[in-house]
């Protein structure tokens, strides 16, 4: 028997969503054809589609009006349509798949680095469960929002350093668009995306609002993340026990689940949990800002290794994470020596294939000359195939080369505004503090690193 798999999501997720996977599986059973529907409602994924279901299947069909992420998908023939044909049509969008599957057709997977590291970082989204993998969601929503007020801030800069305090001016403007605007919707996106990911739609709400009050308490990006858990967590407990009759379950995702939830994660915050973050989250600024030259060495020597360490992993997001959340507090030093210590990694394996060209074969040296573009476009992901191929000598090699970058960094007292863009954004003034030594920093990881792969890594036989 042929076995197909199928999402389905429409913009309200109430009527359509459901109405699409009843017609696919009804279709399915009257042509003979075994079906696994997953529907995206508002409620949440429910009947989700596992690797090994996806892995079985002969083709796919995507039956929504939403945008929905298909890299899941690679490999497999793909029909996609509106859920409007699928309850029209669905024989025929299953006779379409079917027929596509016989013919061979596949989405096209490509060998070279660029694709390498773009199905790693597909591979291990995919993988990512539990906290983490709400917590990265929340980062990853929360990204956009400190790149564009880093870089207005930075740009309201360029009339001077206090230009903004005036009323009126473009540089006030820039200001209001950067600080008052993009930052402070940094925490709150943070909080509701992790609530989002954990409990669907219903935890959006009180997820955005817990972060909200965790921007007017103070307890800053800590209390964000607290926030997103609680109302995550405390949602889906909602969604699990409060039962209702088939027609009032269009309640529960607008109306119920939402707003029981809003009021006990914002009393929570309010009354309990927001004061001791935020004393946590003083404490850390304090020390940051007051840490002298060897603490700041040590913490750059952490932050740098543990960019290296798994290069896009949970260890080097842990990193990058503690780098960001601190933009919003004004403490931009550690998101400098992360970003450069994950630079470090692809530009000084790219290095280490020119300058010692015979402790690699012809494909590392060839994905050497795309690791330059990795590295500079700060994708650390660039050296997992270097990594893969030779971990035991690989990887001390980088995390030297991180250490280092990272250290230097903070005891230049480099500091960066934009949590992303690697070399692109250097020259876009008063994003980067003390740029020179900052470049330093990143070309005396690069070296290290090659030089570390000269001395562990044994001559290859051409």
């Amino acid at each position: 028997m042929k076995k197909l798999v199928a999402t389905t999501s429409c913009p309200t997720g109430i009527a359509h969503t459901y109405m699409a996977a009843e017609s696919l599986e009804q279709a399915a059973k009257e042509l003979g054809v075994e079906i696994k529907v997953e529907t995206c409602g508002s409620v949440g994924v429910e009947n989700e589609l596992t690797e090994k279901d996806i892995v079985e299947a002969d083709a796919v069909i995507v039956a929504a009006d939403t945008n929905v992420d298909t890299n899941r998908f690679q490999g497999k023939y793909v029909v996609t349509a509106a859920t409007s044909q699928a309850i029209d049509d669905a024989k025929g969008l299953i006779k379409k798949a079917l027929q596509g599957a016989e013919e061979g057709k596949t989405t096209e997977v490509k060998g070279d680095i660029y694709s390498q590291v773009s199905d790693i970082k597909s591979a291990r989204k995919s993988e990512r469960r539990g906290p983490y993998k709400h917590l990265m969601t929340g980062v990853s929503h929360m990204i956009p929002f400190v790149v564009v007020g880093g870089l207005a801030i930075a740009i309201s800069f360029i009339f001077g350093i206090k230009a903004f305090e005036e009323e009126g001016t473009l540089a006030a403007a820039l200001m209001q668009i950067g600080g008052g605007s993009a930052f402070a919707l940094m925490v709150p996106v943070l909080a509701g995306y992790i609530a989002y990911s954990i409990a669907d739609r219903p935890g959006l709400a009180p997820g955005m609002i817990g972060g909200i009050l965790a921007n007017q308490i103070g307890a800053g990006f800590l209390g964000g993340i607290v926030a997103g858990f609680l109302a995550g967590y405390f949602t889906q407990w909602l969604k699990n026990t409060i039962k209702l009759p088939k027609s009032f379950q269009g309640l529960m995702p607008v109306l119920i689940l939402p707003f029981i939830s809003s009021l006990v994660v914002g009393l929570l915050m309010i009354y309990v949990i927001g004061q001791p973050v935020q004393a946590v989250m003083e404490g850390l600024k304090s020390w940051l800002q007051s840490m002298g030259d060897v603490n700041a060495v040590l913490l750059g020597i952490i932050l740098g290794a543990m960019m290296a360490f798994d290069m896009g992993g949970p260890v080097n997001k842990a990193a990058y994470t503690f780098g960001v959340g601190l933009l919003g507090s004004n403490i931009y030093e550690p998101m400098a020596a992360v970003m450069a210590a994950g630079m470090t990694p692809p530009l000084g394996l790219a290095l280490a294939t020119v300058l010692f060209s015979n402790r690699f074969n012809k494909q590392e040296r060839e994905a050497g000359k795309a690791a330059w573009i990795l590295g500079i476009s700060f994708i650390t992901e660039g050296a997992i195939p270097f990594a893969a191929a030779d971990p035991f000598r690989v990887i001390p090699a980088i995390m030297s080369g991180s250490a280092v970058t990272g250290a230097l960094s903070m005891l230049f007292g480099a500091s960066l505004k934009a949590p992303h863009g690697g070399i692109f954004v250097l020259p876009i003034p008063n994003v980067v503090g003390n740029l020179g030594m900052y470049v330093v920093a990143i070309l005396a990881g690069m070296i290290i690193t090659a030089v570390m792969l000269r001395i562990l890594k044994p001559k290859v036989e051409q």
